[in-house]
């Protein structure tokens, strides 16, 4: 099997901008494709931002989460939704609007629009594929611009931080919208928020529908799936505690379950990130392993397979598209 990984190379060593706690730098979004079979990674594609559609000074320049749907695909960056055609990796549709602002997530609709998480507004937005906002919601279930301003392009804006929800992953389940809110640690519907999926165990990043279940990631590393008729978990994983490993896993995001079990992605931590949110982080900063995706058997509760990525320049894991 082959995967193809989203993700971005580190400008510098992360540092805290004063007054922003914007505290990552990417200089430009990267996919790698994956040999599974020998490990082998290679370079599929380098983006960067026009300077037009990002903040002035320093932006970060990454690929976050998107979608692989057939002979497209959806990526977003921090201020941006692109959608090329896939292999060839040309660009078909190219949106940016002034309230995007650390958009995290795009996919398409089974009814022919996109939902797009807009992460730095605390919104989920329905898009055509112009660009025209046909919907935007809330992810708390409030008035969508009750904090923040028409007429201001966060674009230029380099955080917007704290939010108070900050919403990762949309989802559908029978074309009813979900989006994960990592603050909150669940998943809630965009129209009901009072149909919530509870994790709890951890801030909570995506979460990505297989069969009868969606797999969600906790950014310690845990892994619940949840099935996706009754909305109530069925099994959690530390995968920790499957490694028996005293080292830090990393930032855990990213994942392609199959029927025995996921491939996880995996972003090293660094005592700056540290002290800005990880609070699950007790006894003070230990090593954490460099950027990878790892292979768990799930049935067997079993790590079977680490590739590295940092070695290559890739320093934050995103989306896993199985390819």
């Amino acid at each position: 099997m082959n995967l193809l990984i989203s993700g971005g190379e580190q400008r510098r060593p992360r540092t805290i901008t004063s007054g922003s706690g914007h505290w990552y730098k990417y200089a430009r979004g990267r996919l790698l494709n994956v040999d599974t079979v020998s490990g082998a990674v290679a370079d599929v594609m380098s983006y960067v931002s026009p300077p037009e559609v990002v903040a002035d000074d320093e932006p970060a320049v990454l690929f976050k989460q998107g979608t692989l749907d057939g002979d497209k695909l959806y990526l977003t960056t921090q201020t941006e939704v692109i959608i090329y055609s896939y292999p060839q990796l040309e660009v078909q549709h190219h949106i940016s609007l002034p309230q995007f602002n650390d958009v995290h997530h795009v996919r398409p609709t089974t009814w022919g629009t996109l939902l797009v998480v807009n992460t730095g507004l605390d919104q989920v937005l329905e898009l055509d594929y112009e660009g025209t906002v046909l919907k935007e919601w809330n992810s708390l279930g409030k008035d969508p611009w009750e904090r923040f301003d028409r007429e201001t392009d966060y674009r230029k804006v380099p955080s917007t931080k704290p939010y108070e929800s900050h919403p990762n992953h949309v989802f559908t389940i029978d074309d009813e919208v979900f989006v994960t809110r990592f603050k909150q640690k669940d998943a809630v519907s965009v129209e009901d928020p009072s149909r919530r999926i509870d994790i709890g165990v951890e801030r909570v990043h995506d979460g990505v529908a297989f069969g009868d279940h969606i797999y969600f990631t906790a950014v310690n590393g845990h892994i619940a799936v949840v099935d996706k008729h009754t909305l109530e978990p069925v099994e959690m994983f530390d995968l920790t505690e499957i490694e028996e490993s005293n080292r830090l896993l990393g930032w855990c995001r990213g994942i392609a379950p199959d029927e025995d079990g996921a491939w996880v992605g995996f972003s090293r931590l660094r005592p700056t990130a540290v002290r800005e949110n990880i609070a699950w982080v007790k006894s003070g900063f230990r090593k954490s392993m460099g950027t990878h995706i790892a292979r768990y058997n799930l049935k067997t509760r079993t790590l079977e397979q680490r590739i590295e990525l940092e070695e290559h320049d890739f320093n934050a894991v995103f989306s896993i598209f199985p390819i």
